[in-house]
């Protein structure tokens, strides 16, 4: 246990079946939703690796964050704690000699809460990534003690990962507010991508949210969302969920 004492608040966790498949995108796109329903989102990234050296180390995700919920506190607020290394947090933390500073995570969550209506965090990696020598993000996320999203790929092998997934936070005590697919391809879709969302569903009894089909005006590196991730997005109640 981290025992944080992080405050309370209504909002949502993001977390992926593994990296790379798409849950800054996806995150970003609920903040942009949430925005446009005249809500003050929170975005929120306590860890990034792989960050480039700008003054400060700068995340690409927390540009893109910070775009996608126009936010007016700056990237220090919403990434705490930076590492240049493009590895697990544990491994970022052995190499550059720099343990996590979770007073800043609670420091900086804690502005959040205070001067936004609702907050949407996202993890680092997959929900078992350890991010040091005891904790992983899902002990993180248990300080968080906000329903999950899991964001799954849509290919060959994403079942088994969902369910890997789903079930770890589970048992972790967490709710999972359910599952969204990311970078769908309705052209060039096989069987598997076809029914692994319904098939997830059905053996872990949680809601499928949203399809996010695969959308070349999208890119978290560039700083672009694109219009037809949020039209898809707006079809979930996103503000129930997180219990706005």
């Amino acid at each position: 246990m981290l025992n944080l004492n992080l405050p309370k608040k209504n909002g949502l966790f993001i977390t992926g079946t593994d990296t790379g498949v798409g849950k800054t995108l996806v995150a970003g796109g609920i903040a942009a939703v949430l925005r446009g329903q005249g809500l003050k989102v929170g975005v929120f990234k306590p860890i990034a690796s792989g960050c480039r050296k700008d003054g400060a180390l700068i995340s690409d995700d927390t540009e893109f964050l910070a775009l996608c919920a126009d936010a007016d506190y700056s990237l220090s607020v919403i990434t705490p704690v930076t590492y240049k290394t493009p590895a697990a947090p544990v491994t970022c933390v052995q190499l550059e000699g720099r343990a996590i500073d979770y007073e800043e995570i609670v420091a900086a969550y804690t502005y959040l809460c205070e001067n936004t209506d609702v907050v949407i965090v996202e993890g680092i990696g997959g929900a078992m990534v350890p991010i040091d020598d005891e904790h992983t993000v899902l002990d993180l996320a248990v300080e968080f003690n906000l329903p999950m999203v899991v964001v799954a790929r849509p290919n060959l092998g994403t079942i088994n990962h969902s369910l890997l997934t789903i079930d770890a936070v589970r048992n972790a005590g967490l709710p999972v507010a359910g599952l969204v697919i990311s970078g769908y391809n309705a052209f060039e879709a096989d069987i598997a991508e076809e029914t692994s969302p319904e098939v997830i569903c059905e053996f872990s009894g949680v809601n499928l949210l949203s399809i996010v089909p695969f959308d070349e005006e999208s890119s978290v590196e560039e700083g672009r969302l694109g219009q037809t991730v949020v039209e898809v997005l707006d079809f979930c109640d996103w503000a129930t969920l997180a219990a706005v």
